[in-house]
């Protein structure tokens, strides 16, 4: 068991990542690869897409992943630093930036080092270089086609989690975060492979929804670095293809359309016109038409913050949702 100890300042300084983290992901996406029998019926058909592109890379570029990367146990913690969060290429510099010496205190968790990975602990610049070719070539094959259903995802995620937030406060919030969580005053019992006990002390916790995090959330080796809890996305098996399926969409739809009924059902919990886009599947441009459609007819209102527009039911749009509730 993790077990995570707040303060009362740290409380006030949780915080949700905006965006799928891509080092993370990658790195995730690369254990469930080298494991068949992990989520099988959530990522069987995403591997076998992901294969398919993989196969076309240097094979030098995918076992360097895979040491670094393994299926079961510890992988570094230099492999998804936090300037990730600003994108990928901002995260696979921070990386390639790592020093030497942490380099070579990380790469030692690894067991079975080939040669090359001396190579890299120490520091040398071809071989980071090729470090850095493997990161990208795997990134744009396995993880950018899925990057705008599993930013969807975290739409909806960091949406749900808002409202809780406003209703419960901030204790409500890690008490909503189950199943693997469990919300204990002032300490966050989290299930986990190994016992450990991270003291926040006043630095706060960056949470991460993750497509790719299995089960059981994950966090970094080094309690020194910037606390980071990275947990399951929810998810259906089809996550990876479709749409999300908008609950009670269909219930609307004979009066509003089927994609009207499924903005309104996602304007429920606000949301802004990109975010809108994405969790309908619809192009920016007619998520704005719709929004705009229900704001005419009384049922959602439009807010301008800044370069975003939030939208927001009415009472009306909230009480035609609560008439239709979910099937």
């Amino acid at each position: 068991m993790l077990r995570v100890h707040f303060t009362a300042d740290d409380l006030s300084r949780v915080r949700f990542a905006p965006g799928p983290d891509p080092l993370w992901e990658t790195v995730l996406s690369l254990t469930s690869l080298g494991t068949a029998a992990r989520g099988r019926a959530f990522f069987a058909p995403w591997r076998n897409q992901a294969r398919a592109e993989l196969g076309r890379l240097p094979r030098w570029q995918l076992r360097m992943l895979r040491h670094l990367a393994p299926p079961v146990g510890d992988f570094p913690d230099f492999l998804t630093p936090p300037q990730a969060s600003q994108g990928v290429d901002a995260g696979i510099e921070a990386v390639l930036s790592t020093p030497r010496r942490r380099l070579r205190r990380e790469l030692t968790l690894l067991p079975g080092a080939p040669s090359w990975a001396r190579q890299l602990a120490d520091g040398e610049p071809a071989m980071l270089d090729r470090l850095g070719q493997a990161l990208y070539a795997y990134h744009h094959a396995a993880i950018t086609p899925h990057y705008p259903r599993m930013q969807a995802l975290i739409d909806a995620e960091r949406a749900a989690r808002a409202r809780t937030l406003l209703d419960h406060g901030a204790q409500g919030l890690l008490a909503g975060l189950g199943p693997a969580m469990r919300w204990s005053p002032p300490v966050l019992e989290v299930d986990y492979p190994k016992h450990r006990d991270i003291h926040l002390a006043g630095r706060g916790l960056v949470l991460v929804p993750s497509a790719f995090c299995w089960h059981t959330p994950v966090t970094l080796i080094d309690p020194s670095l910037p606390p980071v809890l990275v947990y399951p996305l929810p998810r259906t098996p089809a996550w990876w293809t479709n749409p999300t399926r908008i609950p009670g969409a269909r219930t609307l739809a004979g009066l509003l359309g089927p994609t009207r009924a499924a903005c309104l059902r996602v304007i429920e919990d606000g949301c802004t016109t990109g975010e809108l886009a994405r969790r309908t599947g619809t192009a920016p441009a007619t998520a704005s038409e719709h929004a705009g459609t229900l704001r005419e007819a009384g049922l959602a209102t439009s807010t301008r913050h800044g370069n975003t527009v939030l939208h927001t039911l009415t009472p009306l749009g909230a009480a035609l949702l609560k008439a239709s509730p979910d099937p």
